[in-house]
């Protein structure tokens, strides 16, 4: 038999759960169903959000009383959507999986359940039973035989003491100075933690001090009576104010085993269970189930939502505490704005602007009046709010709130409900929170191999730039900006700027140039920084109002909408971290989030670990460059600056000199004037490269000009140039050299004489497609003392070429094969015809086309050629 009925349609938009859980709770309490609100607006909660959430329809909600007890009715317009029945039947459903949950807990705390379907919609419901109480009572015991009944004296005392806001006691009643031992003289004025033995964990921070200062406590602890004993009581502490506006602590105590006569009482038990197990069943434990998901966020998000429904609550909140205890950091949210929140930071102790008290329950009945008691709160709505610890072990691992946007929505009963479901879930949540610990660490190491392997893969200042940036975004920050300093002391220069769209990339690059850049001082280490953020706000308001003043509407596309899109890029939090190598500041990388983003500390920890690899690869690459700009400088003034104009006769060189540039190349060549109508000409290899073989080249290249230029013929030029090796001593190095002299005669043609020490012969190609040596092997220079060479005499016809080669040309391979003087006299045999350049060209494209990889060695290339 029906004797109420009340009915309600809400709209398919996430807001309908909340009104849905309003409309059932305020339907039961004017029926006066108040025992069965709790289960009725959880699986309410979760049904509705089954239908306008996952179903995409409008709900119905019908409430339907009878005598026994009340049946809910959710239905939606979907009637075809499956329902995981079979699952729940079987007992054995997908703790992951988002479908069934609200099945899983009609399950639990219904009496009975079902799903009714017609051909335009489908009804899930369920029925609760009112639970048969004792008149006047809203829970009671189980009826105890005498003789377990808890012992009291004669009469039950309950102290009551007042403490002033330093924590000293004003008032100490009758019942207390019976309890205790003390008169009300001995203890008036004194701390109330001089009797207190507090059951403080040393380091926690929280002591009887913190209890005294929330508006209300309850539990036990211990006070010290006259005779030095501890005796156990339980306590509630209510904080008041005086008509002056002094506040004060009225403490109600008695002993702990008459704890009944304070205690607040305890949820209604759920039906069929004995009213004293605490552990017949939660809403929030039976939808977490045993064992939690391993996935972390998941897990986070599902207490929080769980949490909100169990206190009918507008929003709820949960952060974890960091390794040191020193932070909370917000990782799970609903009816809040998450993305704004989500990864904030913010201490554990109390103080202006921070959580009070996080390792204690607290209740705030109105944070109007104690604004930014709760930050993470501030500008929401939100008024009355209920906080608890989740506590491992004794140890602070986060911190999960409940808010109302109504005024004393909750009392110390929330706070003792919460905080037994969140002791239940702390052990979950900290073995959940370590998993996705390890996870990460092992990610950020693979992390870290990867990056330590591409900058060790190039010695490229630029690229190396390019690459910290595209390793940190979008891996780490949405944009990142790389600042170089040049020498110690100079100011930092912003190098490089990347952004996970490109199209921003231009806008914050013109937005840091007219920004200072951050401080490169060591000391200041890894530091928040705002003037980006601050500088794109401000160039954003200038931009909306010249708009506003023009009568125009900013657009994202036109000038103005690339003002606020770059704020909106850069608008949220900005950190810099040094790049330090050998002990030196060598830059700074900013890395950066969109606006109502944080970072999250692992991804902070990473971006350290990072910034130092990147900063040594940076370091050494411009070592690199600065060694290779040395070498190269060196390299040039081992060789001719240009070659001379000699008539009759054209002349072309090639060099190349193998590796990266870094090493200073063994190979040289000359073509210089000796005196009028005589040129000599020279090229040589000295033994190895780097700096000794430098000494050489050097040494050869500058005593052959100087010798020539005495008169002294080929072979006592060599044989000079050999004794001033060999004088080097260790620093000596053998060389290779071919050296001639070169006499154009006025008929055509020209004169040579030539020496070759050591050296691949000289070839001389006639017009007919002949190649033969132009000269004979001789020994090579610095090791003999007593050296004898001899000076050959040869003539270049019209249409001749002289081709003079290091062996680097020669001794080019190909695995086992090996150019030789074989292959380039063939490759020299079909040049007839061709210019000197053309002819040394051709033979560098031979040399380079005969291995697939790259020369290993130095060449040097010398042709002369009599034009026809």
């Amino acid at each position: 038999m029906i004797t109420a009925r009340a009915a309600a349609t809400f709209e398919p938009v996430g807001r309908s759960v909340a009104t849905a859980r309003g409309f059932v709770r305020d339907t039961l309490q004017g029926w006066g169903l108040t025992d069965l609100i709790e289960d009725a607006v959880v699986l309410t909660s979760e049904l509705v959000t089954n239908a306008v959430v996952h179903a995409g329809t409008a709900a119905d909600v019908r409430c339907l009383r009878d005598p026994d007890g009340v049946r809910i009715e959710v239905v939606d317009r979907h009637p075809e959507r499956e329902l995981p029945l079979a699952e729940v039947s079987r007992g054995r459903p997908d703790l992951n999986s988002e479908g069934g949950r609200g099945l899983l807990l009609c399950a639990a705390l219904a009496s009975r359940w079902g799903v009714d379907y017609t051909a335009t919609d489908k009804c899930v419901w369920f029925r609760l039973d009112q639970q048969t109480l004792p008149v006047g009572t809203r829970s009671a015991g189980p009826v105890l035989p005498d003789a377990s009944l808890p012992v009291s004296e004669t009469r039950v005392r309950v102290a009551v003491v007042q403490v002033d806001r330093a924590d000293s006691i004003t008032a100490w009643n009758d019942d207390a100075a019976a309890l205790f031992g003390y008169a009300p003289e001995q203890v008036v004025g004194k701390p109330l933690a001089d009797l207190a033995a507090w059951p403080q964990t040393p380091g926690t921070g929280t002591g009887i001090a913190e209890a005294l200062a929330l508006s209300r406590w309850e539990g036990s602890y211990g006070l010290r009576d006259s005779a030095g004993r501890t005796v156990p009581v339980y306590a509630c502490h209510l904080r008041v104010r005086d008509a002056h506006g002094e506040p004060s602590t009225v403490c109600l105590i008695v002993r702990d085993q008459e704890r009944a006569i304070l205690q607040s009482p305890s949820r209604a038990p759920a039906h069929g269970t004995d009213p004293l197990d605490r552990s017949a069943g939660d809403p929030l434990d039976a939808l977490i189930g045993s064992p939690p998901p391993d996935d972390l966020d998941g897990l986070l998000q599902r207490t929080v939502e769980r949490a909100r429904d169990m206190l009918d609550g507008d929003a709820a909140f949960l952060l974890l505490a960091t390794d040191d205890e020193t932070e909370l950091e917000v990782r799970a949210t609903t009816g809040l704005p998450s993305a704004r929140q989500r990864f904030a930071r913010v201490p554990v102790e109390t103080g202006s602007g921070r959580y009070g008290s996080a390792r204690m329950p607290s209740v705030h009945e109105d944070l109007a009046t104690a604004p930014g008691a709760v930050p993470l709160l501030s500008g929401t709505g939100m008024h009355a709010v209920v906080i608890v610890p989740l506590k491992v072990e004794g140890r602070l691992t986060g911190s999960l709130g409940v808010a109302s946007e109504t005024p004393g929505r909750y009392s110390n009963e929330e706070a003792l409900r919460l905080q037994f479901a969140a002791d239940r879930i702390a052990l979950a949540v900290e073995s959940a929170r370590l998993t996705e610990l390890e996870r990460l660490r092992r990610g950020s190491l693979a992390f870290l191999v990867e990056a330590s392997e591409l900058l060790a893969g190039t010695l490229d200042r630029n690229q190396t730039l390019a690459l910290m940036a595209q390793m940190t975004v979008p891996t780490l920050a949405t944009w990142c900006a790389v600042y170089t300093i040049p020498d110690a002391g100079s100011e930092p220069v912003l190098s490089y700027v990347l952004h996970e769209d490109e199209e921003r990339i231009d806008g914050i690059k013109a937005l840091l140039d007219r920004v200072d850049p951050p401080d490169p001082d060591i000391t200041l280490g890894v530091r928040a920084w705002t003037a980006p953020a601050d500088a794109a706000h401000n160039t954003a308001l200038r931009t909306s109002l010249r708009s506003l003043a023009l009568g125009e509407l900013p657009s994202i596309g036109g000038a103005a909408g690339t003002g606020l899109g770059t704020a909106s890029a850069v608008g949220g939090e900005t950190v810099v971290l040094p790049l330090i190598a050998r002990n030196r500041v060598i830059g700074l990388l900013a890395l950066g989030k969109p606006t109502d983003e944080r970072f999250r500390q692992d991804i902070l920890e990473l971006a350290e670990d990072l910034s130092r690899r990147a900063a040594l690869a940076l370091d050494n690459a411009r070592l690199y460059s600065e060694r290779t700009a040395i070498s190269q400088s060196l390299q040039r003034s081992l060789l001719p600056p240009e070659l001379p104009h000699i008539d009759g006769v054209d002349v072309e060189v090639i060099y190349r000199a193998a590796g990266e540039g870094n090493e200073v190349g063994g190979d040289f060549y000359d073509v210089f004037p000796i005196r009028e109508g005589a040129y000599g000409f020279a090229i040589g290899d000295v033994c190895g490269t780097g700096p000794l073989a430098a000494a050489v080249t050097g040494l050869a290249r500058h005593a052959l000009r100087l010798l020539a230029r005495e008169g002294l013929d080929g072979a006592a030029v060599l044989e000079r140039l050999n004794a001033a090796i060999l004088e080097e001593g260790p620093r000596a190095r053998f060389i290779t050299l071919l050296y001639g002299e070169l006499w154009p005669q006025p008929e055509g043609g020209a004169l040579l004489k030539m020496v070759c020490a050591g050296h691949p012969l000289p070839l001389r190609l006639t017009p007919d497609g002949t190649v033969t040596p132009a000269a004979s092997p001789q020994p090579l220079l610095g090791v003999m003392d007593d050296l004898e060479l001899y000076e050959q005499t040869a003539t270049l016809n019209p249409g001749d070429v002289l081709l003079c080669v290091t062996d680097g040309v020669t001794e080019r391979r190909e695995g086992t094969r090996m150019l030789g003087d074989d292959g380039l006299a063939d490759v020299l045999s079909s040049c007839t015809g061709l210019t000197a350049g053309a002819v040394a060209a051709r033979v560098l494209r031979a040399v380079e086309r005969f291995a697939s990889d790259a020369p290993s060695d130095d060449m040097a290339i010398l042709t002369l050629r009599i034009p026809q």
